[in-house]
């Protein structure tokens, strides 16, 4: 169960607080206005954002002073955040440690990884010669290789199209099955399409899950300026 308790993460002069539980095993949406705070939720679970106050509980263990590296998530990036230096192989084998020349075990895991995302064949390649959405696998198949219990996704997907959108959320959602996935989006569609339940953002505050349809037909008082009801 992943656990905030009166957390307040903090980025520059902006504060974000929340005080709940996010469902174990299942996709969570992140749904507000841009400048709300939804990336700083995003990055104060995966440690890049301060923890000022509160705990952050992970099965029952307080991860709030862990570093990034030594906490249960793996996180998939708006720009994919790809080494263009490096091939696809390479990018992916980082998910099992820091080296450029991975042994034959770990070639032979990042392309089992490669076959399930779709990339089979491109192992050589870098992300130059790739297209957006296979750069998208790129980076789908480093975060699921780092076999963390919690995945978190800041919109990987937005820059593709509406088809190819939705075909990458349901590959991450069927890849991912069994861990707790936590994802922004802009779009109520998406969160209609895959999402559990929905953690609605207001300027610095994460409120509590809402089941996805409850959520889009009765959005929580707070958002109800940002988000009619579909």
């Amino acid at each position: 169960m992943l656990t905030f308790e009166k957390a307040v993460f903090q980025q520059g002069n902006f504060t974000l607080s929340a005080d709940f539980e996010v469902p174990t095993g299942g996709v969570t949406a992140v749904i507000g206005p841009s400048g709300a705070g939804k990336s700083t939720l995003l990055h104060g679970i995966a440690g890049f954002a301060p923890q000022v106050t509160g705990q952050l509980m992970w099965d029952g263990q307080n991860i709030a002073a862990a570093p990034p590296q030594d906490r249960p998530v793996s996180m998939l990036f708006q720009d994919n955040n790809l080494f263009p230096h490096l091939t696809v192989m390479q990018n992916v084998a980082l998910a099992l440690g820091p080296t450029l020349r991975p042994g034959r075990d770990k070639q032979d895991r990042v392309q089992d990884m490669l076959t399930r995302v779709g990339l089979d064949g491109l192992s050589d390649r870098k992300p130059a010669g790739l297209s957006g959405g296979q750069q998208s696998r790129v980076a789908l198949a480093r975060a699921l290789l780092q076999d963390r219990p919690v995945m978190l996704m800041d919109e990987p997907f937005s820059a593709l199209g509406p088809a190819l959108k939705d075909e990458m959320l349901d590959l991450s959602v069927s890849l991912a099955k069994g861990r707790t996935v936590v994802m922004i989006t802009h779009d109520p569609a998406d969160a209609g399409r895959i999402a559990d339940a929905v953690i609605g953002v207001v300027p610095g505050q994460a409120l509590p899950p809402v089941a996805t349809q409850t959520f889009l037909t009765n959005p929580p008082a707070e958002m109800r300026d940002y988000f009619s009801p579909l």
